[in-house]
């Protein structure tokens, strides 16, 4: 089992404000190696509903590791695709969130941002804002506030969520299909056992206390 990589802590004072790779890093989903090539080379992902156009750089992602974020991760609105809450990432609540950074170039998370926010990919992001004050809303929706949480090798670790807080909005449970993706993608990323992803997604605002521990390990079982 590896071990989640340390983070240096942002903003970031970078001497290239326009990296070429960056981390993308997701703590939902899109920790799943097979459903992110689904926004880098188009397709829909199995049991999904949307046809996602993919990436200009089609390629798979040169590395992935797990990360551990400071903040909380919770559940809110409701996904079309998954039926009940998704995950969003709060990163000024005391807590840490299990999550996977994928390395990417910066045209490719450019647009796998746009297509988290509905938008058509192919225009490339100006990440200096974010870079230097941690933080940057291109919108008040979900999933268009782009945040930095610190650095991995030199390379900013980039994420994008909602702009409110964990407690400004109502939490909404997450469906059976979604939180068994987010237990695989935590077991993917290797650094936790199955007794730990348990914990944690159980203990997630919006899961909690819809969802125990044992309810959790049954899923995996199942």
């Amino acid at each position: 089992m590896s071990t989640p990589r340390a983070i240096e802590p942002g903003p970031l004072d970078l001497d290239d404000p326009a990296p070429r790779r960056v981390w993308y890093t997701s703590y939902g989903s899109n920790m799943v190696l097979d459903r992110l090539a689904c926004y880098l080379v188009g397709g829909r992902p199995a049991g999904g509903t949307r046809v996602y156009p993919g990436c200009r750089d089609r390629s798979l992602p040169t590395a992935s590791i797990p990360v551990e974020l400071p903040g909380v991760m919770y559940f809110a609105t409701r996904s079309p695709v998954w039926g009940g809450g998704r995950a969003f990432y709060d990163p000024d609540a005391e807590g840490r969130v299990l999550a996977r950074a994928h390395l990417v170039s910066a045209s490719q998370f450019a647009d796998i941002a746009a297509q988290e926010m509905y938008r058509e990919p192919g225009t490339d992001l100006d990440l200096s804002e974010v870079l230097s004050r941690g933080r940057v809303a291109f919108g008040a929706g979900r999933y268009e506030t782009l945040v930095c949480a610190g650095q991995v090798d030199g390379l900013p670790l980039l994420t994008f969520t909602a702009p409110w807080r964990v407690d400004a909005v109502p939490s909404t449970t997450p469906s059976a299909a979604y939180v068994r993706h987010l237990v695989s993608g935590l077991l993917e990323a290797g650094a936790w056992d199955a007794d730990a992803v348990a914990a944690y997604v159980a203990s997630r605002p919006g899961a909690h206390p819809h969802w125990s521990e044992q309810s959790v390990r049954e899923l995996l079982a199942g």
